[in-house]
């Protein structure tokens, strides 16, 4: 016997926040079937009734010449999102064993009209009705502007991968604030749990899919744990799956009126937790600031209810500065409706910006520092979207100082500057599903930094992300795709995608679920970007080459730890040493200090030559705004190797040409305070 939940009174404020908060909380004719060709990759025993593919032709395999893999990566999807916030959110399945009938049905409430489907009516999928009929008839579902329908059916996962996707991150989702505003729900709110959930479900569509084709392993949809499986995965042409995390409160590190909600313990439990499940990437924090991290803002009104959202789940609001460079969060301030305001209590008002206050004044906590190391150490890879300015900032100056790889943008929330370093670090970046014409023109802007770092293209469609995907652009569009046509790589025909009695076609529909991703890159071809379609084949390799480059990573040997250091001057102070070997000492609560003066410096000497290519400064408060790093052999003729007149403090790394070196000298030039040079640590690394 099912038991639906009963419909409790909701009011119009609840609706109104319901409305705004949650949309920004998760991001914001009959075509004929394609011939079964008998191949590997159709199934021997596909439940019925089932969605077609419409798809014919071998999904290419193998590798090129140099052992390089090819294939499209969606970085950022939501497979399993309907088992998220209360689970009556996203409404459908990804997949039932008793086929499309049972798994694309909608939410209970939805019936007879709609009219109750809260969450599809405020955030703009539905005029206060739809036709809640999923199979076989889909009048109104899924669409490009339905945010609360399911798009990732298995089959239309299934039509991406046929169309030439070979990657796909599977970031397991949730957000328990909304979970607890939503007056709809069938399980509990806890982020952790529904995280075990998803990825349970996972690892059954795996199971369903197998069982497809004749048993364990021979499916198409390949959930790997590490880059040699994937690469694997990808020659034999099928499609890896990586799972990831995007929550508001990771570990339950929640913070409320500014006091954290979980410890170093919780952090590493955590951490083992999600390994073991085999999550490999994760983001820290996601829209509310936790006690991980500053999220970047949301902006508008959207931006509002994010922040209504946020002080009823912390107590507290956002707080913004001016920001120290020219990276900035999104604009907050826009007037909060007023039947969301209603919600806080008494006497509390959503707090007034300056317009030139755009940045999140909370950057990387110190237990936000600890779980990033902690990631580290586990060799996972750090999704940078949605943090602040400032916590990405010194995520990117931690992952310089190691030299760390794993760093990720995968659907075009990091502020695009710096873009720059995470392709230097050897990091991996994917634009959100925008329009086709969008998306080539986003390509084509970074094609020169790509290619100057060896880097493939991706996108992350956030499917069941509830961000909008591309509208219709009409039949007669110049770059209207044209039934059937050729994948990308020229090896398959796909024709129009057909489920139950409804036909998909891309031109009148839009993006309106998975299985029209390959349309939609025939799209951009059409928009005249091939060369972004060919970067986007390069994709796999770059995302493997990421992904192999953290699991090698090992931390260097520091060739400064406790050496003998001599400075030219130290502040004097009856009641702790600043002396200069403080520097060295591996414990960031001391530090050196300087007199109060220009020309200071910091000497180290390692004992004997070394090669020397990388030094990290890890600044107190009083910084070098200008400052030389510089060798030497013999601690007599020296030699600058880096230098800068516009430090900003925080946690430096000076990178050069390997060099031989016995002495290394930090060198001041010009305060950035008032005060001395103070470092709590330098390191030295090389060999």
């Amino acid at each position: 016997m099912t038991r639906h939940a009963l419909r409790p009174r909701v009011t119009t404020a609840v609706v109104t926040l319901v409305l705004a908060l949650a949309a920004a909380l998760l991001g914001a004719g009959t075509g004929s079937p394609a011939r079964a060709d008998g191949g590997w990759w159709d199934p021997a025993d596909r439940p019925g009734p089932d969605s077609q593919i419409n798809v014919a032709g071998e999904p290419f395999r193998g590798t090129g010449p140099d052992g390089t893999v090819r294939g499209f990566v969606d970085a950022h999807n939501h497979l399993m999102s309907n088992e998220g916030f209360g689970g009556r959110i996203i409404c459908g399945r990804t997949f039932s064993e008793k086929g499309a009938p049972e798994a694309l049905k909608d939410c209970p409430e939805h019936y007879p009209d709609g009219s109750l489907a809260l969450f599809e009516n405020v955030t703009g999928g539905a005029d206060g009705h739809h036709d809640p009929v999923g199979w076989p008839t889909f009048r109104d579902w899924p669409a490009h502007d339905s945010l609360s329908h399911q798009q990732n059916y298995y089959a239309w996962v299934e039509r991406a991968w046929r169309g030439g996707q070979r990657i796909l991150v599977n970031d397991l989702v949730t957000n328990g604030q909304l979970c607890a505003l939503y007056p709809y729900k069938d399980r509990g709110c806890d982020e952790m749990e529904s995280v075990r959930l998803q990825a349970r479900e996972t690892y059954r569509l795996q199971d369903h899919i197998d069982r497809m084709y004749g048993g364990a392993g021979k499916g198409w949809f390949r959930i790997v744990t590490d880059a040699g499986q994937a690469r694997e995965v990808v020659a034999r042409g099928k499609l890896a799956v990586v799972l990831g995390v995007e929550t508001s409160e990771p570990f339950g590190c929640k913070q409320v009126l500014d006091v954290a909600q979980c410890d170093r313990d919780d952090i590493d439990r955590g951490l083992d937790e999600l390994y073991d499940l085999g999550v490999r990437s994760m983001f820290l924090c996601h829209k509310f600031d936790n006690a991980l991290c500053g999220v970047r803002f949301d902006e508008g009104t959207t931006g509002t209810a994010v922040n209504i959202g946020q002080f009823l789940s912390t107590g507290t609001f956002w707080t913004t500065q001016k920001c120290t460079g020219p990276q900035h969060d999104n604009p907050v301030g826009a007037a909060a409706p007023a039947e969301a305001a209603a919600l806080l209590p008494e006497g509390v008002q959503v707090p007034s910006y300056d317009a030139d206050a755009r940045c999140n004044v909370r950057g990387l906590t110190g237990l936000g520092e600890y779980a990033l190391r902690g990631m580290m150490k586990r060799n996972m890879m750090l999704e940078i979207d949605h943090m602040s300015v400032k916590a990405a900032g010194r995520a990117l100056d931690i992952l310089e100082s190691e030299a760390y790889p794993g760093v990720i943008s995968s659907h075009s929330w990091m502020d695009e500057q710096w873009t720059g370093r995470l392709y230097r670090l050897g990091g991996f970046v994917a634009q959100y599903a925008h329009s086709a014409e969008d998306f080539v023109e986003a390509g084509r802007r970074d094609a020169a930094l790509r290619d100057a770092h060896g880097a493939g293209y991706a996108y992350g469609t956030d499917m069941n992300g509830v961000g909008g995907w591309p509208a219709p652009v009409g039949e007669d569009a110049p770059n209207a795709v044209r039934y059937p046509f050729r994948s990308a790589d020229g090896g398959a025909v796909l024709d129009r995608q057909v489920t139950g009695e409804r036909t998909w076609d891309l031109n009148t529909d839009g993006l309106a679920h998975n299985g029209l991703v390959p349309d939609w890159i025939e799209q951009m071809r059409l928009s005249g970007g091939q060369d972004v379609v060919d970067d986007l084949s390069r994709g796999a390799e770059s995302y493997l080459g990421t992904w192999r480059a953290t699991e090698r990573h090992r931390p260097a040997a520091d060739l400064a730890a406790g050496v003998p250091a001599t400075a030219s001057s130290s502040e004097s102070n009856p009641f702790t040493d600043y002396g200069p070997a403080r520097a060295v000492d591996r414990d960031r609560n001391t530090r050196w200090a300087s007199d109060w003066s220009d020309d200071q410096w910091l000497r180290l000497d390692l004992g004997a030559v070394r090669t020397v290519d990388r030094v990290t400064l890890d600044w107190e408060r009083a910084y070098a705004r200008g400052y030389r790093v510089e060798v030497s052999a013999d601690g007599a003729d020296w030699r600058t190797v880096w230098s800068t007149t516009a430090g900003d403090g925080g946690l430096d790394t000076a990178s050069f040409a390997a060099v031989p070196a016995r002495y290394v000298r930090v060198h001041g030039t010009e305060r950035g305070t008032k005060y001395g040079y103070s470092l709590h640590e330098v390191g030295v690394f090389g060999r």
